[in-house]
């Protein structure tokens, strides 16, 4: 007898393969384990109840004539809402103002935090102050920014126009918030500030995981700053960026409490992101259908547009990893 033959009658079922799994090792390898999800029902009741059924109730409420005191029932209007959504032009213009809002942040922010990152990450006196002093912004509540901001660009006590005037940039005050051409840039400023520190957070820790010994080879090697920048730390550092980048885009487009204390979407509606037009449909005036029906389509748009986005950074990634191998 060969040993081919030996060996494949001492292993059961086809050749090299394992014998089969009984169904408890079926059930462990598949993560159906009775204890631990017994483990995970404390995080899981929460997330169900507060994320995943109003989710769910709301995508529901998108396909319904739902309005406030209406005293008959309300019904199934299939998609009549998204119709009429499509030739809503307020509602569009608000998701063109959102994603100018949702860009400008998230690029200002991933630019001047990575910068502060990069401070950071170096060996500076007093640097564990000026890390604890970047994190204020952060811990700041949004309506606590918005009030403190509007105090800032205030028309006739504002710090800015005091400052300004006094260094000669202008020569009479300007009312930021009600402007119809500053409003906007104002408003971008403010998310900028109040957002950027938790960016810096998440570079600093990608940079810190940078090894250390990759980047002294290359300046061994004659590597100057830009090129170790750009050779060892930020192909290190993409996957950090690829994920702060998209998250940052959600939660800047999605915004509503801070825009909402500085402006409330004027004026004229140049600051009205998306979310503060199907807030003003819903509790205003009270179309509930409708205004979750605004909501189901920025989701929507969002997703495709993240994976648009994602899709091409991660085969840019790939293409650039083969073409370095």
């Amino acid at each position: 007898m060969s040993l081919t033959a030996s060996r494949d009658s001492a292993v059961p079922g086809s050749r090299g393969t394992p014998p089969p799994r009984t169904p408890d090792q079926r059930k462990r390898a598949l993560g159906l384990d009775r204890g631990a999800w017994f483990l995970l029902l404390p995080a899981l009741i929460p997330i169900l109840i507060l994320s995943v059924g109003p989710l769910l109730y709301g995508i529901s409420l998108a396909f319904t004539d739902s309005q406030a005191g209406r005293t008959a029932p309300t019904r199934f209007a299939g998609v009549d809402n998204f119709l009429d959504l499509r030739h809503d032009g307020l509602f569009w213009e608000s998701f063109r103002i959102g994603l100018t809002w949702a860009v400008c942040v998230t690029a200002l922010q991933f630019a001047l935090a990575l910068g502060l990152a990069l401070l950071l990450n170096q060996n500076l006196r007093f640097r564990w102050l000026a890390r604890t002093l970047a994190l204020v912004p952060w811990a700041m509540p949004e309506v606590v920014v918005g009030i403190m901001w509007r105090l800032v660009y205030h028309s006739d006590a504002g710090v800015l126009n005091k400052t300004l005037t006094q260094f000669g940039l202008i020569h009479e005050n300007v009312d930021w918030l009600s402007d119809l051409s500053y409003a906007l840039p104002a408003v971008i400023v403010v998310g900028v500030w109040a957002g950027m520190p938790q960016t810096t957070v998440v570079l600093l820790a990608g940079l810190q995981n940078v090894p250390h010994e990759l980047r002294e080879a290359a300046q061994i090697d004659g590597a100057g700053l830009w090129r170790r920048f750009t050779t060892v730390t930020w192909p290190a550092l993409k996957p950090v960026v690829l994920a702060v980048t998209a998250l940052n885009f959600i939660w800047n487009f999605n915004s509503f409490g801070l825009v909402y204390v500085l402006t409330q979407g004027g004026p004229g509606g140049k600051t009205r992101l998306p979310m503060l037009f199907a807030y003003e449909e819903a509790f205003k005036y009270g179309q509930f259908g409708y205004a979750a029906a605004m909501g189901l389509v920025m989701v929507a748009v969002i997703a495709v547009l993240l994976t648009v986005f994602l899709r091409k950074k991660l085969k840019e990634d790939a293409t650039g990893t083969e073409a370095a191998a």
